[in-house]
């Protein structure tokens, strides 16, 4: 896949004369850090297409705008139904009234300790003074043991969730949309075990999953398909996310000492999740989102025809010197409120209350437990690639 320059020169709608001067090889999305290659391509190129028809922006405004402007940039982008993450209109309001109070700070509270322990126990059963990955060996394990408590899922799920994170990683990588089908399945599989066999037990219907099987919406249960288009939602994307981000923290604490020690010190949790969050402004794993138009617009002197494919690209816009000044300055509180790692408007992620407990227990217990953090310097870190973000391999030493 290459990408080609979106100019901002001609006549408004004529979309072939705004197509021109193919961006050189190098700076094609396959196989390039997504985080390096948008920035330079952003200054210069708000808006680019590639070779798949598929419009790419960029800028933060830009990204900003279409988040906000669901009327115009539909997210009905898939031809399977996605709940509620690929709703519309009054229905997704619907959905998202009924399943948001899920992941809201109360409901979550019971399971802070809960992540703690998983977090703390993870991390006491790593070797210590030899190579781990931060991705593969602290990310992934975390990310499965989290989501299934708070799911309210069986242990024995661990190693079929593992598996398929990296089955999933690689058919993503790959780009074999043949491939992609046949690990959503797979997935939909784990959920639909899961769900049988609780359905056949005598199980906590207080757990995440028993109150998501009584949710109704607009006054009645939800059916199969929706109960698992909504865990798949919840953690398909989930478990990779958190991974990466465990992996992208990581590499940023053995890399920075006075951020352990600035940590370790007695930051609060609201002074640590700003701390997260400005980490995974400059360095984000959650590369973009999906939209269709539902009518042409212009962005930026650029014209976007109706029913063309969209995508909000967060990690570029988190990083646009427009309105970060140099994207790699560290500053929590003034970035913050630009801030778009859990996205911005109506779409905005509904588990960021989750994902920041989450991320913050394994902080603390990673500091809590060494007294250093350091890179290992016989294996360097290895960087993501399209369509991937953040770290693949975070190589590093814990004393």
């Amino acid at each position: 896949m290459h990408w080609t320059n979106v100019g901002v020169g001609g006549p408004a709608g004529d979309d072939t004369d705004r197509m021109t001067d193919h961006v050189p090889d190098g700076l094609s999305p396959a196989g390039c850090d997504l985080r390096a290659c948008t920035d330079r391509l952003r200054p210069d190129h708000p808006v680019i297409r590639t070779d798949r028809g598929e419009w790419v922006l960029l800028r933060h405004d830009l990204v900003g705008r279409a988040a906000l402007d669901p009327e115009t940039f539909s997210s009905a982008t898939s031809r399977f139904r996605q709940v509620p993450n690929g709703l519309d209109g009054e229905e997704h309001t619907a959905f998202r009234e009924a399943l948001d109070p899920l992941m809201s700070p109360a409901a979550l509270a019971r399971y802070g300790p809960v992540f703690e322990r998983i977090a703390a126990e993870l991390i006491a059963g790593l070797p210590r003074g030899v190579s781990v990955d931060g991705v593969a060996d602290i990310g992934a394990v975390f990310a499965v043991r989290a989501q299934s408590a708070w799911l309210g899922w069986p242990a024995e799920l661990e190693g079929r969730l593992l598996t398929w994170m990296d089955e999933n990683h690689a058919a993503v990588r790959e780009g074999d949309l043949g491939r992609t089908a046949q690990v959503a399945e797979d997935f939909a599989e784990i959920i639909r075990s899961a769900l049988a066999a609780r359905r056949s037990t005598a199980t906590d219907s207080t757990d995440t999953t028993g109150r998501l099987l009584a949710v109704t919406v607009q006054g009645r249960r939800l059916t199969d398909v929706d109960v698992v288009s909504v865990l798949r939602n919840w953690t398909g994307g989930d478990l990779g996310s958190i991974a990466l981000c465990a992996g992208v923290l990581i590499h940023e604490l053995a890399r920075d000492p006075r951020l352990q020690s600035r940590i370790r010190d007695g930051a609060t949790d609201p002074v640590l999740d700003g701390i997260i969050d400005e980490v995974l402004r400059r360095d984000s794993p959650f590369i973009g989102n999906r939209r269709t138009t539902t009518r042409a617009v212009d962005l930026d002197g650029v014209h976007i025809p109706a029913g063309a494919r969209v995508k909000l690209h967060w990690t570029s816009a988190n990083r646009d010197e427009s309105v970060f000044g140099d994207p790699d300055a560290f500053d929590p509180v003034v970035h913050a409120p630009d801030n778009l790692v859990y996205g911005v408007g109506r779409h905005a992620c509904p588990g960021r209350a989750l994902a920041s407990m989450e991320l913050r227990a394994l902080v603390r217990a990673l500091l809590a437990a060494t007294t250093t953090i350091r890179p290992d310097p016989d294996t360097p870190p290895e960087r993501e690639v399209a369509p991937v973000g953040g770290w693949a391999h975070v190589p590093v030493l814990l004393t």
